[in-house]
C-alpha cells in the first residue's frame, strides 16, 4: 500500500483538531454574546439599592482633600527654623575613593603604560644604533697578534663581538684558493688568516669547534667543516659563510655586515682530515 494513502487521513485529523482549538480560543478572547434568560430573571428580581443620604459626593471629597493640603503647607510655614540644619559636603579624605573611580583610574593607567611602551619601543627602533659590534666593520688587530691568540686557542680564536672564528689559513693553499674564493676572502687568506660566521648553514645553529678533530663540528644536525670552514660532512648545503677582510698595514679589518656564501660542497683547499676522534659523529 502506497504510503501517502495512510498519511492523508493523519494530516486531515490533525487538521481538524487545530480548526476546533483556534475556533475555542477566540471563543474565549472575544467574550461577546447574550445573557441567559434565567440570568435576566435573576437581575429584575433584585431590590435597587438608594444612594446613602449620608455619604459624601465626589465635590465634597475634593475639598476636604484641598483643605488637608493647605493645612500641612501652614504646619510647615509655622515650623521653627532653627531644626533645619545647612548641608555640608562631606570631606573627600574620610569618603576615600569609590569603585567606580578605582576602576577609572585603573583603565587610565593601564592604558596609558600601554601608550608608553608602544612609544618606548618606537624609539628604540628609531634612535640611532651605536657604531661597532656585529654587522659593522671590526678593527680585529695586527695578524701576527691573531696567530698567535690562535695558536694559544688551540687553532680557534672566538671573537664574539663580531660572531665569527677566526682560524689560521695555510700558506700553501693560497694558491687552490684563488680558484674558488673572491677577492674580499684572499686578502685574509694571504696573510693567512679566515674570519668565517658562526651560524651553520643549514638551519643556523652556532657551530663549535672540536679540539680533538681539528674541525668544526655542529651539533644540532652533525654537519662537519674543516679548519677553514669547508664542508666535510653532514646535512648542510655548503660550507660554513664567512666575511669580508681586509689587510693594510698587517692589520686585519672584517667587515662582518657582508656575509658571504660558503664554498661549495666538495671544496678542499687545504686537505686537512680529522685529527682525532670526532665530537658530534662519524663523517657522513
Amino acid at each position: 500500500m502506497n504510503p501517502l494513502v495512510l498519511l492523508i487521513p493523519v494530516v486531515v485529523v490533525l487538521g481538524l483538531v487545530m480548526v476546533i482549538a483556534s475556533s475555542k480560543r477566540r471563543d474565549k478572547g472575544d467574550a461577546i454574546g447574550q445573557l441567559a434568560r434565567e440570568t435576566r430573571r435573576r437581575d429584575v428580581g433584585e431590590p435597587t439599592v438608594l444612594r446613602d443620604e449620608t455619604a459624601s459626593t465626589g465635590r465634597e471629597v475634593e475639598r476636604a482633600a484641598v483643605l488637608e493640603r493647605k493645612g500641612a503647607t501652614t504646619a510647615l510655614a509655622e515650623r521653627d527654623d532653627s531644626s533645619i540644619v545647612a548641608f555640608v559636603a562631606p570631606d573627600p579624605d574620610e569618603v576615600g575613593v569609590t569603585r567606580r573611580q578605582f576602576f577609572n583610574r585603573s583603565i587610565i593607567a593601564f592604558f596609558g603604560l600601554g601608550l608608553a611602551t608602544f612609544g618606548a619601543g618606537v624609539i628604540a627602533f628609531l634612535w640611532p644604533q651605536p657604531k661597532g659590534g656585529f654587522g659593522s666593520t671590526i678593527r680585529v688587530g695586527s695578524i701576527t697578534d691573531l696567530k698567535a691568540q690562535i695558536e694559544a686557542n688551540d687553532g680557534f680564536l672566538y671573537l664574539p663581538e663580531g660572531r665569527m672564528w677566526v682560524t689560521e689559513f695555510p700558506e700553501g693553499a693560497v694558491e687552490k684558493a684563488k680558484a674558488v674564493y673572491s677577492d674580499a676572502e684572499l686578502s685574509g687568506m694571504e696573510a693567512g688568516v679566515v674570519a668565517l660566521y658562526q651560524k651553520c648553514p643549514h638551519l643556523g645553529c652556532r657551530v663549535p669547534s672540536c679540539p680533538t678533530s681539528q674541525w668544526f663540528e655542529c651539533p644540532c644536525h652533525g654537519s662537519q667543516y674543516n679548519q677553514v670552514g669547508e664542508k666535510k660532512g653532514g646535512p648542510a648545503p655548503r660550507g660554513m659563510d664567512r666575511f669580508t677582510m681586509e689587510v693594510a698595514a698587517g692589520i686585519l679589518t672584517v667587515n662582518t655586515g657582508a656575509v658571504l656564501q660558503g664554498p661549495p660542497i666538495g671544496t678542499n683547499t687545504t686537505g686537512q682530515e680529522a685529527e682525532g676522534p670526532h665530537c658530534v659523529g662519524g663523517s657522513h
